[in-house]
């Protein structure tokens, strides 16, 4: 949880739409040894973090819309902060969840949604989800809550987040596109742009890498194989070192052009290989996400395990 070779005090931004297990997950967190804090302005954050004295255990802070100063730019600007403090290791954890699964779930407990108290709980969805979407895409970290059980949901949180030893290594492989810009939060970054592209075949242009012929295609270019093991072998060397070295999270992104195609197939080639190899490894295809292509796939998971 805490890097101690570094001396770093970890600390985990937890956020997403309302009904999502946001309030489960913190305190799935407390329960797993951090300082848990619900509901807490942005404003005291950085008193709390930097001028309180040194705390002696993981922090987990709990912020969304009812903040009373809560905006998602102060709150990207917050994780920015942190970041970039030398004495913290900071990162931002992304509750998410269908707004299908949402709405069943303020109909099942008849709740009033806090962006709509006097309107149908369907518009504040809505609105949230609207709202929060720069905040999900910055996210270091996310889980999809749409089709897990409390139980589920605990289970994932504990292979990201539980660190009895100190030495426990959450990996993720994030496929992008390069016209979005790189995401925030990689410590690593890989260009496949030179593969051959799928999306100037006809009949592939509406599918993704997740598809078996996208696959067959981009397997055709005899780059591809070389390519992929290369970054498995980098990746297999460096992930040791980095949980001998205290290290929390890993996270390797993998662009392309439009991120659906070439990115996708080699994120999943690799953490699959990752996971063969015992590394307990987080996907997230981040284009696919925002354009509801990775539904079918949960969106967001995590394979493999032992070694992290």
């Amino acid at each position: 949880m805490q890097d101690q070779s570094k001396g770093q005090q970890r600390v985990v931004l937890v956020t997403g739409p309302s009904g999502a297990g946001r309030s489960t997950a913190i305190n799935v967190l407390e329960d797993l040894g951090y300082e848990a804090i619900d509901n807490i302005p942005l404003s005291l954050i950085p008193r709390l973090l930097l001028d309180g004295g040194a705390l002696t255990r993981p922090v987990a802070l709990g912020v969304d819309i009812r903040n009373r100063d809560f905006s998602v730019q102060r709150l990207l600007e917050l994780h920015r902060r942190l970041a970039a403090e030398p004495a913290l290791d900071a990162q931002l954890f992304y509750l998410d969840c269908s707004a299908e699964v949402l709405s069943r779930r303020y109909s099942e407990t008849r709740r009033r949604h806090p962006m709509a108290p006097d309107e149908s709980y369907t518009q504040g969805i809505e609105r949230e989800l609207a709202l929060l979407e720069e905040a999900r895409n910055a996210a270091d970290t996310l889980i999809n809550s749409s089709t897990l059980s409390p139980h589920d949901l605990r289970a994932q949180m504990e292979g990201l987040f539980a660190d009895q030893t100190g030495q426990k290594l959450a990996v993720a492989l994030h496929s992008f596109s390069y016209k979005r810009g790189l995401p925030q939060g990689l410590d690593w970054a890989f260009d496949c742009r030179f593969l051959d592209n799928p999306h100037w075949q006809p009949e592939l242009r509406g599918l993704t890498g997740l598809d078996a012929p996208v696959v067959d295609y981009i397997e055709t270019d005899a780059r591809f194989a070389p390519f992929v093991a290369k970054l498995t072998e980098l990746a297999l060397f460096v992930l040791p070192a980095c949980k001998d070295e205290g290290k929390a999270h890993l996270t390797f992104g993998i662009g392309c052009t439009g991120g659906q195609h070439r990115s996708v197939a080699v994120t999943e080639r690799v953490a699959a290989a990752l996971a063969e190899s015992g590394w307990q490894v987080s996907i997230r295809h981040r284009e696919l996400e925002r354009r509801g292509l990775a539904a079918a796939t949960g969106q967001h998971r995590t394979i493999g395990g032992q070694n992290g």
